[in-house]
């Protein structure tokens, strides 16, 4: 079994910052890729950003230059630094990380005030 713990959504003021963790635990041998997707109410899930176990990263256009992504691979944590935060980036944040197989977080709500 493998284990997904995020943390670290919240509500902030539109330009403010936010800064979301998810820990992995359990049967993890190797890791892939690590990564961020959100999700609003209507619409489909859609990738934010991943990282794979080599560090290359992938941004969604509407975040590039403002969020980060990282990861600990001694923590199996995956980190997601969001910065100049807007309205639209309201959602519903998951975890994922692809082993032999995806696995997904519970979810930590994003909400940004205008």
């Amino acid at each position: 079994q493998v284990q997904l713990v995020e943390s670290g959504g919240g509500l902030v003021q539109a330009g403010g910052s936010l800064r979301l963790s998810c820990a992995a635990s359990g049967s993890i041998f190797s890791i892939r890729t690590m990564g961020w997707y959100r999700q609003t109410p209507g619409k489909q899930r859609e990738l934010v950003a991943r990282i794979t176990s080599v560090g290359v990263t992938v941004y969604a256009d509407s975040v590039k230059g403002r969020f980060t992504i990282s990861r600990d691979g001694a923590k199996n944590t995956v980190y997601l630094q969001m910065n100049s935060l807007k309205p639209e980036d309201t959602a519903v944040y998951y975890c994922n990380i692809l082993v032999i197989r995806d696995y997904w977080g519970q979810g930590t709500q994003v909400t940004v005030s205008s």
